[in-house]
């Protein structure tokens, strides 16, 4: 059978995203089984019923956590999955809808080749065997908001099978204490979205928006092997991060464009895994975080009062910060799931096995795909610390803050004050202020050249350090000025006639005979007091080191 018709289409923007390291979780059990390929039924974890625990032997956690996750990545892509309809966030509703996406007699699917691209590039970047050959599927339930009554999926034999995604968390209190781990990817499907239920409580009705209805999806099947909530938000940011330097997917949970379903179940060390429930339809790291937390500490609480874990659908409810029943699977649904009658097997092909005088733009070519991979955010966090000396913590916050590298690499261009001194100023002062704010990195007032431009006059000792922070003060709120200008505003150049200061350091220790007398005595905290004295006379014109050094001289002369 030959191989679907592919439809060009030119993939969206790019963008970045934030990510925070994990605390302490509760201690893994043996990862087993894995999550589900469905998307809104019942997952296929072959999770064991709790069994009566035996009271833990001393040292044992009383209490292991397995946490698995199904994610759902809309493909950036001009057009859907299976048709030529737009996909554009926050359209009028139902304005976006084509004659296959409202499921009308008699139309047929036409596959997307940008979105079969999107998904070979994802699986090639998680470390995945990409199959050459895939089929497609349909699998049945009733919504609203699905038309046709059924939803194109790849339940047999999915594009991308047997990968990794390895990501950073925090394992002390220090940034520094920081460690790998790998979560297993079992699986990378293409399906489609459904449309979007409206529910207008004022009026009791459910209105339907088919705006989404048929837009191509990444579903991403990851292993139960992971144990707490900030695990699983650090290995979705991760995620995130390659899916924008990809830029198969524009990966903003705000939007939609990635949402998270996790199953989670807990118990004793060395027994069967415990039921597990799910919780669906998470659009934000943090609450993922929190509602996995909550259901882990609730199913803790439940089995130790005696009560038994349902098999269950949850949601997190973020403002009671706690989950809450949706329905529950004791009556595990059929989802009928049969062949797709309308696409046939989607055949992929490497430089070895390409048909000779096959049409390029009906075939794909996944040794081409893997040399279009771009610098992936490991490899990158690697570089950076490579390049300018960095600590490896803070080149993930580098990558983790929207915009930040970009900001961070225009500044390292543009000045010749050392890396170090650069990463410390965006880092610290520069994100300081972003987040006193509440401010994205393309908000802030001050300007890459801007501060590339007062690093400047800080490395050639124009001015001192206390007078570059006030200097960035005023850039932050005087939007327009120079550093330079707002130096000569200020009068802040340092004071550069050395016997001037010579003379300011020799009266300051006459007039201040009992902290000299301090000084002598022992007390080191007395010299720091001379220097704020020193520059308190020179209205902060000059530079503490070279004070500091003038002030030991006569102390020792």
């Amino acid at each position: 059978m030959a191989a679907p018709m592919l439809r060009w289409c030119c993939p969206g923007r790019r963008f970045a995203f934030a990510r925070v390291g994990c605390g302490s979780c509760h201690r893994r059990g043996p990862p087993t089984g894995s999550t589900s390929n469905g998307k809104r039924g019942q997952s296929s974890v072959a999770q064991q019923p709790h069994i009566t625990a035996q009271k833990p032997r001393k040292g044992e956690p009383e209490w292991a956590a397995v946490v698995g996750l199904e994610i759902h990545a809309q493909i950036a892509s001009n057009s859907k999955l299976f048709s030529g309809s737009q996909v554009c966030f926050a359209a009028p509703p139902n304005s976006l809808v084509s004659f296959f996406d409202a499921s009308l007699p008699g139309t047929l699917p036409v596959l997307n080749r940008r979105c079969v691209e999107a998904a070979v590039m994802t699986g090639l970047a998680l470390d995945c065997h990409i199959n050459r050959k895939s089929l497609f599927d349909r699998k049945h339930y009733f919504y609203a908001d699905l038309p046709a009554g059924y939803q194109i999926t790849q339940q047999r034999l999915p594009i991308a099978v047997n990968g990794s995604l390895a990501y950073s968390v925090y394992v002390g209190r220090k940034p520094s204490q920081m460690v790998t781990r790998t979560v297993r990817v079992k699986q990378i499907q293409l399906e489609q979205d459904s449309g979007k239920s409206l529910h207008d409580d004022l009026r009791s009705q459910t209105l339907i928006d088919l705006n989404r209805a048929g837009i191509g999806l990444l579903e991403l099947v990851l292993e139960p092997d992971m144990s707490c909530g900030e695990e699983a938000a650090t290995a979705v940011r991760e995620l995130q991060l390659i899916l924008q330097a990809l830029g198969t997917s524009q990966a903003n949970m705000a939007e939609g464009q990635l949402r998270v379903d996790a199953n989670i179940s807990v118990h004793r060390p060395g027994e069967p895994l415990g039921i597990r429930t799910e919780v669906k339809n998470l659009n934000s790291a943090r609450f993922l975080a929190k509602a996995i937390d909550y259901e882990i500490q609730r199913q803790i609480n439940e089995l130790e009062n005696g009560g038994e874990i349902l098999n269950e659908t949850r949601s997190f409810d973020f403002k009671l910060g706690c989950t809450v029943p949706m329905r529950d699977k004791e009556g595990k649904q059929d989802y009928r799931f049969m062949p797709e009658p309308n696409l046939p097997p989607l055949l992929l092909y490497d430089s070895g096995s390409l048909p000779s005088g096959a049409d390029p733009q009906q075939v794909i070519n996944i040794d081409q795909l893997r040399e279009r991979l771009p610098e992936l955010p490991r490899v990158t966090r690697q570089r950076l610390v490579q390049q300018y000396g960095m600590l490896p913590e803070h080149s993930c916050v580098l990558l983790n803050e929207v915009g930040l590298l970009e900001f961070f690499q225009n500044v390292i261009k543009e000045t010749r004050a050392e890396p170090k001194k650069v990463t410390s100023w965006v880092l610290n002062t520069f994100l300081g202020f972003l987040k006193q704010q509440n401010l994205a990195v393309s908000e802030s007032p001050v300007t890459p050249s801007a501060l590339a431009e007062l690093l400047d006059l800080l490395d050639r000792k124009a001015i001192s350090a206390p007078a570059a922070k006030q200097v960035f003060e005023e850039l932050w709120s005087n939007e327009g000025k120079t550093p330079a200008q707002i130096v000569a505003e200020k009068k802040l150049e340092l004071l550069q006639d050395p016997e001037a200061l010579e003379q300011l350091c020799r009266s300051t220790l006459e007039a201040h005979p009992d902290v000299v007398m301090d000084l002598k005595r022992g007390n080191p905290r007395a010299i720091n007091k001379l220097i704020g004295l020193v520059r308190k006379a020179t209205l902060g014109r000059a530079d503490p080191t070279a004070i500091k050094e003038v002030l030991e001289r006569q102390l020792s002369s």
